[in-house]
């Protein structure tokens, strides 16, 4: 079968065999089997051709795509854990007391951390009074997407009521110097929990509590990976959320 493609671009665009080969140091019999037996040229040639005639190199040899290979292992998973409620609340306190520089939080409610860990306000204050800056994103209770939330859970207007309690035990740290607190009513695939470079991320799953749900621990290797990846949809959201107001 013929490349069609091939053979349309150098037709648009004036190309002989004779005239492409000579641009890419080949024998005008390669260009004539590229396009007759839509035989598929070396990688260094094929970019080469590509450019000179100011076409994508796959869309003319789609052979050339390379799949990315996978790895057994992300160099940026420091665990992986079955599911939140095997993580001793501990974990989280230590991960947050290390923070020097950002606390994020993004959560419906996650109220097991002020139950398990009562002085958890105390510890983000010390944080932001030694300069780190602490961002939390809680639910909003009225948000239909929270609403929804509890439906899939099916926990009805429990999640509601979690929205209401977390916002309380986190209203006493607004006006803190360093420390923003806001609701969200996005539809929220994961949990969140950052501090500086490491992330506990806590998958939602339909149907399940987030307590019963995959939690897997980042640590940032290098830009554009996927703590990286989260850190964005953290800022993305933030950016949609409404400050708490004092009072």
């Amino acid at each position: 079968m013929p490349n069609e493609r091939l053979r349309a671009v150098m037709a648009s665009g004036g190309w002989t065999y004779a005239t492409l080969a000579e641009k890419v140091e080949v024998d005008p019999k390669s260009v004539e089997r590229w396009v007759n037996l839509n035989r598929t040229p070396r990688r260094s040639t094929a970019i080469l051709a590509a450019e000179t005639l100011g076409e994508d190199v796959h869309a003319l040899w789609p052979a050339l795509r390379q799949a990315r290979p996978a790895r057994a292992v992300s160099p940026e998973l420091v665990a992986l854990y079955d599911q939140r409620a095997d993580i001793p609340v501990s974990t989280f306190v230590e991960m947050l007391t290390q923070a020097r520089e950002r606390i994020d939080v993004l959560v419906y409610a996650a109220v097991f951390l002020h139950e398990a860990y009562p002085r958890l306000n105390d510890l983000l204050r010390e944080r932001a009074a030694q300069g780190c800056a602490v961002r939390v994103a809680v639910g909003d209770a009225d948000s239909p997407n929270v609403q929804q939330r509890g439906q899939e859970e099916k926990f009805g207007h429990g999640i509601e009521s979690r929205c209401r309690l977390a916002l309380l035990h986190y209203r006493p740290l607004i006006g803190t110097p360093g420390v923003e607190v806001r609701t969200h009513g996005t539809t929220l695939y994961n949990s969140l929990y950052r501090a500086d470079d490491q992330v506990m991320v806590n998958a939602h799953v339909w149907g399940v509590n987030a307590y019963g749900a995959p939690v897997w621990h980042l640590r940032r290797h290098g830009e554009g990976g996927i703590f990286d990846t989260y850190a964005q949809s953290f800022d993305a959201v933030w950016a949609t959320a409404t400050p708490v107001q004092e009072g």
